[in-house]
């Protein structure tokens, strides 16, 4: 590993847009905690109009990190910044410290990846004002080690996140598989809840790990689904991927509801929902349903019924709204201004 000697007498300041992202076939459970490696490969999609705008500016003035997070200083989150900028300030061969302003036009941490789309603009932020220039399968590591979906949110489009093999986790990273434009799938999002869960991901794969009765079967049948999940993609058969996505979110979520005490991410509006994409599908829609660590309820259709799905979520007793959403691009650069604009 290389390292960059970077002396700063003034300020150095960056933006980054990253999107969140849907698994398909789930990441849930970690072989290594704080290198955030997964016990399973996972498989997502990267969203369109949801987004985290983040700015960092390394300052000679400042003696310690700061982060503002949607307006309000964030401690809780900060270490874990912190933690992720220390990466890119060893490759960098500096000390300075950061100023970190990061906003989304979503729920965050209410099940909806906004960690992923975070430390993905994060990184690549972090990565420009220190002038580094990383590839981006090394900014999908660093990723990684804040949420381990962020690793995804550095590409567009349908992205892999492979297992990887190696110790120091340099080969767990995510690759993309096809542009966002190549199979332009629509993804509608039922909100049923704005409230931070009560149990994060992090402490729900620990338990679930420790706990649940089905771990060793969720990883002895993953390379199985990520095989079938890849086939679809590559024909564009919706059916096949549509078989392949709700059989490992429900597969997860059994895993989860295994743990001791149980993990049930679910409110009564998620399991209607889950049922209103059933019958819209029974009828001959081309949908299906993906639900995260969360309440919120991912519908994933075909562009010609994204109307038809979305008003039929609304209609659902106990959903709060319905976002309509592509698929995205990768990560990228933007202007600081359009980052801490208001």
């Amino acid at each position: 590993m290389s390292v960059m000697s970077t002396t700063l007498d003034t300020d150095a300041i960056a933006a980054a847009q990253a999107h969140p992202n849907i698994a398909l076939i789930k990441y849930w459970g970690k072989r290594d905690v704080p290198l955030n490696l997964p016990v399973v490969g996972s498989l997502s999609i990267t969203l369109d109009t949801l987004w985290t705008r983040t700015s960092v500016r390394f300052g000679t003035d400042l003696s310690a990190d700061r982060l503002s997070l949607n307006g309000r200083e964030d401690a809780k989150q900060l270490r874990k910044v912190s933690a992720c900028l220390d990466l890119l300030r060893a490759r960098a061969g500096t000390q300075a410290r950061a100023e970190v302003v990061s906003r989304n036009n979503f729920p965050t941490g209410a099940g909806l990846a906004s960690s992923a789309s975070g430390f993905a603009a994060l990184v690549m932020a972090a990565d420009a004002a220190l002038g580094l220039g990383l590839p981006h399968a090394t900014l999908s590591e660093f990723a990684r080690r804040g949420s381990g979906s962020a690793s995804r949110s550095i590409f567009g489009g349908y992205v892999e996140w492979a297992l990887g093999e190696r110790a120091d986790g340099e080969d767990s990273v995510a690759r993309p598989i096809l542009d966002a434009d190549a199979w332009p799938l629509r993804v509608a999002v039922a909100i049923t809840s704005t409230a931070e869960k009560a149990i994060g991901s992090t402490e729900g794969m620990n338990r679930t790990a420790e706990t649940s009765p089905y771990q060793r079967a969720w990883i002895d049948t993953q390379e199985a689904d990520l095989a079938d999940a890849r086939a679809a993609i590559v024909a564009r058969d919706f059916e096949r991927l549509a078989d392949i996505s709700e059989f490992s979110c429900l597969k997860m979520h059994a895993l989860a509801m295994a743990a001791k005490p149980g993990l049930l991410y679910w409110n009564a509006a998620t399991v209607a929902a889950m049922h209103a994409v059933r019958a819209l599908r029974a009828s001959g829609v081309p949908v299906f349903f993906t639900i995260d660590a969360g309440p919120q309820v991912k519908a994933i259709c075909l562009p010609e019924a994204a109307g038809q799905v979305a008003a039929a979520l609304r209609e659902v007793p106990g959903v709060l709204s319905v976002l309509e959403t592509g698929l995205g691009g990768a990560a990228m650069r933007i202007p600081v201004a359009d980052a801490v604009a208001a």
